[in-house]
């Protein structure tokens, strides 16, 4: 054999495979068609949080890379139980209940992150998008308070290092094109690389190479035509492979294919995330601040309630509700109020937008817009907005638009103080949420229930987990902890 267990992918959740293989004593060889430059997977290119379950600030100090910072004295991190992370799972169920997947990530995510922790991965608190500065302390909101240190990069970097140093193997631009089967049973996987075709021999495969967000043809026959336009948030490679070898080899496909996760995105960003500039960068191309105005449409309307809940809950949803408008883009309004609570990709010195003094002249410079009609929403919007409810933006503060359609229930202000800015955006796809069934050892799973022998998934493959929405950071969460699971899987089987 060349390893007990072959994973495929270098992200988030093939990582953890490894890892937890190799802390079983399994030998293991990981596979990625990417070179270095693009070794990582998505998880590259994320922001590194993830949510978890804790009890309080006791369960957090233990894994960050500064415990003396001096602003924890100051922070307000609450509490986030698992009854809470379940409800925000199945609050995006369309009235379904919690499913299998959904409660083993709740149950396994603490304890998941201490593993992590347990291999050099340390975190940081969320101060500049989790946090508001309010009498005093460091008010974190939304049950989302820390990221990887480094973001994604730091991730994927520090769990790189953890499976190497334990002896762990990668081959990069070696493409898997084909299971190998023996009897039933997964015993391998065939390549192609420089040199040609050959084949890896394993007593166990993980497969951890995404979804199929990156393939154009796919987008559109499983979530709508439009989506073919859609921009990539991260790696050009995943294109379902994984998904499209196990269903080969008779797995059973299961979760949502018709959603996905996105995100609103500066429209001018390039296609496929950006590698070449450095983490913090990155991610300035995202514009996630809608809730604290108003996104308008080619029409000149506004179509989402951009208060209706903390943008941890929403932006996964309105990413895609940005892509359905008319020509595929919007444009997000503000006034110089909110300037100081915008996040610093806003102010980021390649943010697309455009400025005025007057509402009038914002209106008549936003492209591709009806400019009549979209001055006239502002207008009627501002005459909604309670002006007796106060404004925080920590708490769903009830200061509503109300008699406008569709309608703001929280953090509704006037836009009446100039400067005004807007941002035209679109929809970024990050991952999809249709996968495979796997068992409770990231066992495939056949249409009858039977485990494909030597098959495991793990990450984006893992059907079931999101279904018709996201709560911010438990994409990361879930990688992990399936990631982990199929892990210790492969090694016993091994």
């Amino acid at each position: 054999m060349d390893a007990d267990v072959i994973v495929v992918g270098t992200g988030n959740a093939a990582l953890c495979a490894a890892l937890a293989a190799l802390d079983s004593g399994a030998s293991v060889v990981l596979v990625d068609k990417a070179d270095a430059s693009l070794a990582g997977g998505n998880s590259r290119y994320t922001a590194g949080a993830m949510r978890f379950a804790y009890s309080g600030r006791d369960d957090l100090v233990g894994l960050l890379t500064d415990p003396a910072d001096q602003r924890l004295a100051d922070a307000d991190f609450g509490s986030y139980d698992e009854s809470m992370f379940l409800a925000d799972l199945v609050s995006f169920n369309e009235g379904a209940p919690a499913t299998t997947e959904q409660r083993a990530l709740v149950s396994e995510s603490l304890d998941t992150v201490r593993w992590l922790a347990g291999h050099s991965v340390t975190f940081e608190p969320i101060w500049d998008r989790q946090a508001y500065f309010v009498d005093g302390r460091h008010v974190f909101w939304g049950g989302l308070t820390l990221a990887a240190h480094g973001e994604g990069s730091g991730l994927v970097d520090a769990e790189t290092a953890a499976v190497l140093a334990r002896g762990g193997t990668m081959v990069l631009e070696t493409e898997v094109t084909e299971l190998v089967l023996e009897s039933g049973s997964v015993v391998g996987v065939r390549v192609t690389d420089a040199t040609g075709p050959r084949e890896l021999r394993g007593s166990s495969v993980v497969l951890a190479c995404g979804g199929f967000e990156a393939d154009p043809e796919q987008r559109v026959a499983h979530l709508g035509w439009h989506w073919r336009g859609a921009k990539v948030r991260g790696t050009p490679h995943n294109t379902g492979a994984g998904i499209r070898l196990a269903i080969a080899a008779g797995a059973a496909a299961h979760g949502r294919y018709d959603a996905c996760h996105a995100t609103p995105m500066d429209l001018h960003m390039a296609d496929f995330g950006n590698l070449d500039l450095p983490h913090v960068e990155r991610k300035n191309y995202r514009k996630i601040c809608y809730f604290l105005g108003v996104m308008i449409n080619a029409d000149g309307d506004r179509f989402v309630d951009e208060g209706r809940d903390f943008r941890n809950y929403t932006y996964a949803q309105f990413g895609a509700a940005v892509l359905e408008q008319p020509g595929a883009f919007a444009w997000q309004v503000f006034d110089s109020k909110v300037e100081p609570y915008l996040y610093e990709e806003y102010r980021f010195h390649d943010a697309s937008f455009i400025e005025a003094d007057t509402l009038d002249e914002l209106a008549e410079h936003l492209e591709g817009v009806d400019s009549v009609r979209a001055l006239d929403t502002i207008r009627q919007f501002n005459r909604a907005v309670d002006r007796d409810a106060s404004f925080d933006p920590t708490s769903k503060d009830g200061k509503a638009a109300s008699g406008v359609s569709p309608p703001k229930s929280n953090w509704a202000q006037t836009i009446d103080t100039p400067p005004f800015r807007a941002f035209p955006v679109t929809g970024g796809i990050t991952f999809t949420y249709g996968g495979l069934h796997v068992g409770d050892h990231g066992e495939v799973l056949r249409e009858d229930g039977t485990a494909i022998e030597g098959l495991f998934a793990c990450g984006e493959l893992v059907g079931g987990v999101f279904l018709a929405g996201y709560p911010g950071g438990s994409g990361l969460t879930s990688g992990a902890v399936f990631g982990r699971r199929a892990g210790n899987g492969a090694a016993r089987r091994a």
